[in-house]
């Protein structure tokens, strides 16, 4: 669809531009999700169920780093002491329909942003349109590496701190499955989707509604919103926070840079005199 064409859409027609956009955006998550649920063994056992086992890869590199520095086995991983069961009939089957469409929408999510550019892209520019296929590129590596750094060190910190904790010897932990499925899916999602921030940042100042300059003028409002999100997706304890936040504040200095360039660009676009026909 070209920008002259899009230009002279309706309303209603962008509505179901949108509407196709978002069709083929359903198909690929429930795709994905459908070969997620054919492989069974392999997103429970492997995936979901391997941050419980001692020998995870977190678990194995955090013993490795405390034999190497302090020589002891303080950070070394025996047993995860406590038990996951089902209390519902349907319990096991209903989570491994959610689970498969969690599973659908992470690995469809470059698709996903793929179509979401082509639904913008004919506003655009053409210099902007080239900018754009950056932030995508850029969107879809940041959502894996937030889902990777909410998978490989978030969720095995969180479930060796929770299943572990204890008020009394009496109490044996023995955790509920959608308990468990709720910690690690809602870590792994919340570290993807918060990776976003540079692409949302871009957008926000492409449109004017942020700048660099509010940004860094509300950069300790900024960390404070940081540290309480941090606080909410992670288990109460100060380092998981630290480590959750630490990226994320770099990648809030990182949006500032985005939004400078921006700004610096547009203001040399205007500055440019319009070519004669």
């Amino acid at each position: 669809m070209a920008k002259a064409e899009s230009d002279h859409m309706s309303f209603l027609e962008h509505l179901e531009v949108l509407r196709w956009h978002l069709i083929r955006s359903t198909l690929a998550i429930m795709l994905m999700a459908m070969l997620a649920f054919l492989g069974k063994s392999i997103l429970f056992d492997v995936i979901i169920f391997g941050p419980k086992q001692p020998d995870f890869f977190t678990y194995e590199l955090f013993c490795t780093i405390s034999r190497e520095i302090s020589n002891t086995e303080l950070f070394c991983l025996s047993e995860m002491p406590f038990k996951i069961l089902n209390t519902r009939m349907a319990g096991q089957f209903s989570t491994h329909i959610w689970v498969s469409l969690i599973a659908g929408f992470i690995l469809a999510f470059p698709y996903v942003l793929y179509e979401f550019w082509r639904f913008v892209a004919p506003g655009l520019k053409s210099s902007e349109r080239k900018y754009s296929r950056w932030v995508l590129f850029f969107g879809g590596i940041l959502f894996l590496l937030g889902v990777s750094f909410g998978y490989f060190l978030i969720v095995p910190l969180s479930l060796q701190f929770l299943g572990s904790y204890t008020i009394s010897d009496e109490i044996n932990n023995l955790i509920d499955l959608n308990s468990y499925i709720s910690t690690v899916s809602t870590v792994t999602l919340a570290t993807g989707i918060i990776f976003e921030l540079p692409v949302v940042i871009y957008f926000l100042a492409r449109s004017g509604l942020v700048t660099a300059e509010f940004l860094r003028k509300y950069r300790r409002h900024a960390i404070v919103l940081i540290l309480v999100l941090s606080a909410v997706i992670t288990p109460p304890d100060v380092a998981s926070q630290i480590l959750v936040s630490f990226p994320i504040f770099i990648l809030y200095e990182i949006s500032i840079r985005i939004a400078a360039r921006l700004e610096k660009r547009q203001l040399k676009e205007l500055k440019v005199p319009a070519k004669k026909d």
